[in-house]
């Protein structure tokens, strides 16, 4: 009994010892460990914090170089020139479109972070990126695809004029949500597209859309017209015109390929499939071409008008490119031996002649069945007409350009006439613009002033009194026909006196001072003397001159001539009258 006592008193001792000392040790142990674990939990938490906040300073540093990027973009003339003209292949399109191109580019290379930049300009169908200027289909066809059962529809749809990619898109995204279904995205659209050209090789409806382009030419071969009156065989040279969509396709033969020559033909050939492209392309023939440079296209100011007047864009083919004029380069080609060789044994007495027997021979040309596949160009041409823009109400009338001095006397000598220009404008350079009705003057790309054109007898004057400084203004009160009338009641040595003065002038105005001078001798010196004086002056020369005339008066000279006493004189505000004695009515 004791020893079981003494054996719980120890077991009780144990306890309260591990009660008193064990149970502070395990506290200081598990308070320890979880300090640490919290430690250690802080600082993966703050880690983890940092991670984040470092992550997203990343994300928004990004997101604010995007934004950036976007603006300077925004700010770039490229996109401000899109924005306010859109895409455009004509000459300021052309400068437009490269800098848009050039912009991409230097953005592209300072964002680092872009694996791809690019524009998509939708209503051209056409994508810029820093590698250059591309076709959607083609862009996007490295990353996308098209449902192929969409494909035939689309590439029938995408021939008729002012479809694009992005049009047919939306239109088939909204069929799809009309039956419930998932459309694709337009990228997959794209690439599907382009896959199937590829299958079906139908490339030639990417390169040529209905009433899209004109492609010009002069064939290589020429016809010839005999000159009746000395029997010289004169070459023609004979222009070509085609529609590359069609085939469809007009000739004319001309005795030059000047500029008259060259803007006439597009003049009738335009008239001829009775409307307008979108485009006309050309070679770069100094007709038409003026400048043709890697950065810029200038074309010359006849060819600028006739672009302007038909609402179409010239593009110059590439240097060095024929490919850009296939269509026309294969028309010349087969028209040479179509229409030229088969006239080659006939003989034709104009050039009217031989444009009829040519124009017989383009239609059995246009309307020849094609051999590898149905209809005739003709046909062909039935389907792409609708397509044409309207001819404008009046056809293109050419004018010739020209550069000329203003002279002394405040006119201009062109073409054997002469016109007046501002006299502000005195030995000013200026561009004159011809027409067969008109004469228009610029200077540094204004209109200064029009007259209507001269015809007839050369060197005739064409004067506005506006033109004219002040002081001969004051005196156009005053014209030749008046000076003449006046001078005759005087008498007729000073009449004839007044004739020389006046012609003696490549301009009459210029002399107009001169009888002025007459007028006031007659005030001074009576018109009998003055009168007698214009005789003794005429004995000297044919053209006596104002001082001529006052010398003599000044001397006395005229007096050596006997005088008309029964003359009687009347002066008025403007001249002056005889009595009736000196025209031998005073003894009536």
């Amino acid at each position: 009994m004791r020893k079981k006592l003494q054996n719980k008193t120890i077991i009780r001792m144990a306890l309260s010892f591990c009660a008193v000392f064990l149970l502070p040790v395990v506290t200081l142990y598990f308070l320890y460990t979880g300090n640490i674990v919290t430690a250690i939990g802080t600082e993966v938490e703050d880690m983890i914090s940092n991670d984040l906040t470092a992550a997203v300073r990343l994300i928004d540093s990004n997101i604010q170089t995007l934004n950036d990027t976007i603006k300077m973009f925004e700010r770039g003339n490229g996109y401000q020139s899109y924005l306010t003209r859109g895409f455009s292949y004509n000459m300021s399109g052309v400068a437009a479109n490269m800098q848009l191109e050039s912009d991409i580019s230097y953005i592209y290379l300072l964002n680092g972070t872009a694996d791809d930049l690019f524009v998509l300009l939708p209503d051209a169908d056409t994508v810029f990126s820093a590698s250059g200027m591309h076709r959607s289909t083609s862009y996007f066809s490295k990353y996308y695809a098209l449902p192929t059962q969409n494909a035939e529809d689309v590439l029938q749809e995408l021939q008729r004029s002012g479809v694009t990619l992005n049009l047919l898109w939306l239109e088939y995204c909204d069929q799809c949500r009309a039956a419930g279904e998932i459309p694709y995205q337009s990228t997959q659209f794209n690439k599907y597209y382009a896959d199937y050209l590829t299958k079906v090789n139908a490339t030639m409806h990417l390169n040529h859309k209905p009433g899209e382009v004109m492609q010009v030419d002069w064939a290589g071969d020429t016809a010839t017209v005999i000159d009746t009156d000395t029997g010289e065989i004169i070459p023609a040279y004979v222009f070509v015109a085609t529609l590359p969509y069609s085939g469809y396709s007009y000739a004319e033969a001309f005795f030059s390929m000047n500029q008259e020559s060259w803007t006439t033909a597009h003049v009738n050939a335009y008239k001829y499939v009775g409307g307008v492209t979108r485009i006309i392309q050309c070679d770069n023939l100094k007709t038409g071409v003026q400048k043709h440079g890697k950065d810029e296209v200038v074309l010359n100011k006849s060819y600028q008008e006739l672009e302007a007047h038909y609402g179409t864009a010239i593009l110059p083919a590439r240097v060095r490119a024929p490919k850009d004029k296939a269509a026309v380069e294969g028309t010349v080609g087969i028209i040479s031996t179509f229409i030229l060789a088969a006239l080659r044994n006939r003989q034709f007495l104009s050039l009217l002649e031989l444009n009829e027997a040519i124009w017989d021979r383009l239609e059995m040309f246009n309307h020849k069945p094609f051999q590898k596949r149905e209809g005739s160009r003709a046909s062909s041409f039935t389907e792409e007409s609708p397509f044409l823009r309207p001819l404008p109400p009046r056809p293109f009338e050419l004018a010739t350009w020209k550069v000329a001095t203003v002279g002394p006397n405040y006119h201009i000598a062109v073409e054997r006439m002469n016109d007046s220009v501002p006299f502000e404008y005195i030995k000013q350079k200026v561009d004159v613009r011809l027409t067969r009705a008109t004469v228009e003057v610029f200077y540094g790309g204004n209109r200064i002033c029009s007259h209507p054109r001269l015809y007839g007898r050369f060197n005739q004057y064409s004067t506005i009194q506006e033109h004219m400084p002040p002081e001969h203004q004051k005196n156009v009160q005053w014209n030749g026909e008046r000076f003449i009338h006046w001078a005759g009641k005087v008498g007729s040595n000073t009449q004839v006196a007044v004739q020389a003065i006046l012609s003696s002038y490549k301009v009459e105005q210029q002399g107009y001072k001169s009888c002025m001078g007459l007028l006031k001798l007659a005030d001074k010196y009576t018109p009998e003397r003055l009168e007698n004086a214009c005789k003794r002056a005429l004995e000297y020369t044919p053209r006596p001159s104002l001082k001529n005339i006052q010398a003599i008066l000044a001397s006395g000279q005229d007096k050596a001539i006997p005088e008309q006493s029964t003359a009687t004189v009347s002066s008025s505000l403007y001249g002056f009258t005889r009595g009736a004695d000196y025209y031998g009515r005073g003894n009536k």
